[in-house]
């Protein structure tokens, strides 16, 4: 695009908008329009995490944030992997093709303490987060639960490196322990208060709809089999074993509650509202051991934790 005069932000966010919308971009990595994906990189490309609309800019930064614009139409990877880092609110982590790029609207419910399910804040001294990818959801409850000590699984080695440059960025290293672990198998004896978990959820059938974007991401982290639940049965049987009693279980199943609410019909699912609807399940570990007391399912082994 040629022009005379000088590039200003707001003529820089327009042109990388328009140039999404032409080539067809997807979102939902951390924005949800064309504008405001062109107005994350061309923010990061300047090195500001805000400005007006009508300054002008050096034309060596408008080089660059043209460029990342392009780079974005042409990799179709989301912008979190071109700029090295998601935002959840204020809340900046490191990400790369390793992990999937944090999502999760469990941090939404971490931002009030699951209030009102966990009324004292205090109360909780041991959480887990289990698959914890890049362990932004570990990161949050060690800081919306100061006493507690975190433990952040997940069975992806190449994961764990990125969750460790999050955990030392927010110097939380004291409180959170990074775990190689199959799900709960490296777990054995181990109780919680709290776990929460974003395990893989996506169905069969819509990983093979999956925009470009979306298949940039580690697939392993996303497909959760034929239903969606393959993790998600594991997990609900194994969990009230490493409850501690009043223990909860928080775990994110994205459009799953019917299926899951069919494949579970004795398990009294809470569904506390978030941005995408009933998303997130809520249960306690004395829920749980009455509706598998009656050996409602075998328990299989320990399934696979995936990296998200």
């Amino acid at each position: 695009m040629q022009r005379v005069e000088p590039w200003t932000v707001g003529a820089l966010v327009r042109h990388g908008a328009r140039r999404f919308r032409e080539a067809g971009i997807s979102f939902g990595h951390g924005t949800a329009s064309a504008r405001d994906e062109a107005a994350w990189l061309v923010l990061h490309a300047l090195g500001e995490r805000a400005a007006t609309a009508g300054r002008p800019v050096a034309p060596r930064k408008a080089r660059r944030a043209l460029a990342l614009i392009e780079r974005r139409v042409r990799t179709r990877k989301p912008a979190a992997y071109l700029t090295g880092e998601a935002w959840l609110g204020d809340f900046r982590f490191h990400v790369d093709e390793r992990v999937v790029v944090p999502r999760s609207h469990i941090a939404g419910l971490l931002r009030v303490n699951l209030a009102p399910w966990m009324p004292d804040p205090r109360a909780i001294t041991s959480a887990l987060d289990l698959c914890t990818g890049s362990g932004y959801l570990a990161v949050l409850l060690a800081l919306s639960f100061p006493r507690a000590r975190i433990d952040a699984a997940d069975i992806s080695s190449p994961a764990l490196a990125v969750a460790r440059l999050n955990v030392r960025s927010y110097r939380l290293g004291h409180r959170i322990r990074l775990l190689r672990s199959d799900l709960f198998r490296a777990l054995r004896g181990r109780r919680y208060d709290l776990i929460v978990s974003n395990p893989p959820y996506v169905t069969a059938a819509a990983m093979r709809r999956l925009p470009q974007e979306y298949r940039r991401e580690p697939r392993r982290a996303l497909a959760g089999g034929s239903d969606g639940l393959d993790v998600v049965r594991r997990i609900l049987f194994c969990a009230a074993a490493h409850l501690n009693p009043g223990g909860m279980l928080v775990v994110e199943v994205g459009a799953g509650r019917r299926r899951l609410e069919r494949a579970f019909p004795r398990v009294p699912f809470t569904w506390p509202e978030t941005a995408a609807g009933d998303s997130v399940f809520l249960v306690s570990r004395e829920e749980l051991d009455r509706a598998f007391s009656r050996g409602n399912r075998a328990r299989p082994a320990a399934g696979l934790a995936r990296a998200r």
